[in-house]
Formats: C-alpha cells, sequence, structure tokens
C-alpha cells in the first residue's frame, strides 16, 4: 500500500509538472502578432511557431509597415503581441503614444555594430572623417555608444546613456562628422561614408555580412528584443506560453544548427 501511495503520488506529481511546463488556454487559442519584414518575425516563424502550434495553438500573422503601426495595432487590441522591439524604443513608445504595453522577457537579438563604409579598418578612421549613424532616439543612442567604446569619442558623465544624442559628445579629438539618418537607408549609401552604424534588423534585411562588422555594441539590457503585449495580458496563460517557447529546449536546439553568429541570445535564469 505504500508502495502504490507512493506511485500515485508521483504520477500526480508529473501530471502536474507537464501541465505546468506545457500549459495551454483553451479560451485564447488563436494567437495573432504583428508581422513585419524581418529577422524577429522570421526567426519567430521558424522556431517558435511550431512549438506554439504543437501545443495546440493556432498562430497568425498581420501585416504591417513598421514597427510603430505594430505598436499601434497591438495597443489597440488588434493583435496580442509582437517580438520586434526592446524595452527603450518600448518606452519611448508609452510614452509618446499613451501606449500600455509591456515587455515579458529577452529574446535573441541582431546586435548593431559598426560597418565598413570607404574603410574597411578601424585603424584608418583620420581627422574629419564621416560616419552615417540611425537617426531614431534610441538607435542614436546606440551608436553613439559604440563609438565611445572604439575610444573615438567620450560621452558627457552623469547622462542617461539611453538617450543620448550629439549634444552629449563632450570629447571627439578627430573632429569626426556624425551625419543622423533613417537606418534603412544606410547601407545604401555606406560608401559615401568613411564608417556607417547599422542596427540588427538592418544588417538582415539589407544582406549586410555580419561577419564584416568591425566593432558590435555591447547589448545593454534595455537594448535586448522582448516578446511584447498589453499590460492586461501580461499574466495571461497564452502569453506566458510565448515565453516559454523561447525558453525552451526545442527552441535552444533551433538556434544551435541555425545560428550563424548574426545573433545574440539571452541567457536565460529559469
Amino acid at each position: 500500500m505504500k508502495n502504490l501511495s507512493k506511485l500515485v503520488l508521483a504520477v500526480a506529481t508529473a501530471s502536474l509538472f507537464s501541465f505546468s511546463a506545457n500549459a495551454f488556454d483553451k479560451d485564447h487559442s488563436t494567437l495573432t502578432f504583428s508581422k513585419s519584414q524581418g529577422p524577429y518575425t522570421e526567426l519567430f516563424i521558424a522556431g517558435v511557431q511550431p512549438i506554439l502550434e504543437k501545443e495546440g495553438y493556432t498562430v497568425k500573422g498581420v501585416d504591417v509597415s513598421d514597427l510603430l503601426q505594430a505598436d499601434i495595432a497591438l495597443n489597440e487590441g488588434e493583435v496580442d503581441f509582437n517580438v520586434e522591439q526592446h524595452t527603450a524604443y518600448l518606452k519611448n513608445f508609452n510614452e509618446a503614444q499613451d501606449g500600455h504595453l509591456v515587455g515579458l522577457a529577452p529574446i535573441p537579438t541582431v546586435p548593431a555594430g559598426i560597418y565598413p563604409g570607404a574603410k574597411n579598418d578601424l585603424s584608418k578612421v583620420e581627422d574629419g572623417d564621416s560616419i552615417a549613424i540611425p537617426s531614431d532616439p534610441s538607435n542614436t543612442a546606440r551608436a553613439y555608444q559604440i563609438l565611445e567604446k572604439i575610444g573615438w569619442i567620450k560621452i558627457k558623465d552623469g547622462i542617461d546613456k539611453t538617450k543620448t544624442t550629439a549634444n552629449d559628445v563632450a570629447e571627439n579629438p578627430r573632429n569626426l562628422k556624425f551625419v543622423e539618418m533613417g537606418s534603412l537607408g544606410i547601407p545604401a549609401v555606406a560608401s559615401d561614408f568613411a564608417y556607417v552604424v547599422i542596427t540588427g534588423s538592418v544588417v538582415y534585411n539589407a544582406k549586410v555580412d555580419p561577419k564584416s562588422v568591425l566593432q558590435q555594441e555591447t547589448i545593454a539590457p534595455h537594448l535586448l528584443l522582448q516578446v511584447t503585449v498589453k499590460e492586461s495580458d501580461k499574466d495571461s496563460v497564452w502569453a506566458q506560453d510565448i515565453v516559454k517557447a523561447y525558453k525552451s529546449k526545442e527552441f535552444k536546439e533551433y538556434l544551435d544548427k541555425n545560428n550563424d553568429g548574426l545573433w545574440y541570445v539571452p541567457e536565460y535564469k529559469d
């Protein structure tokens, strides 16, 4: 009888663990997400969506033209989630658009970096060289931090580096010229500059060889991409199932086979 009781308890415990580890929200079995032309959507579709479908979910993508439209659609309840943004952008959106979006967990991210323009070696930098950097606020800040990392400039002490602008450059000994422009257009005009700073999704979409990067950023936590949902949905079973899929053994195995150096993969503590 004691052995039988132990067996029943073990089976019950295993069943409970299995259910909690592979939950499924039968009342929200269709998941919709903002779909864009970029690495993060493609990674989700190839590596994460099959895991969710295996659990019983139907996953549908809704095409959007850019990240702003993706966030508006999410904030207005037209989609359930997106996987295209870091918390710096998310914070800016919430403040500017009276948004109510939250990031649930970091996911694989393509780092920004400084890439060759007319010059392909950082040691060839000269006085007055021009550098193209992204013009949107969060990525502008990233660009200046990369330039500080390689020792070309110094940013003022005591500022919020997530909001760094050209006005925050305290030292520029080589008198480098910073040309801020739309991220998407930078690869096409790279040869017009000595060097260019390109963000991750643009590297991927423009088919820039990630191995040609001269220096990558050190990705700060606020620049890691996030599974993003409305605040009211953050504790829902379906939202947590998306997070579990990204943290799953199956997804890790997919990345091990398909990461050619493009992706920075965060370490998960749980």
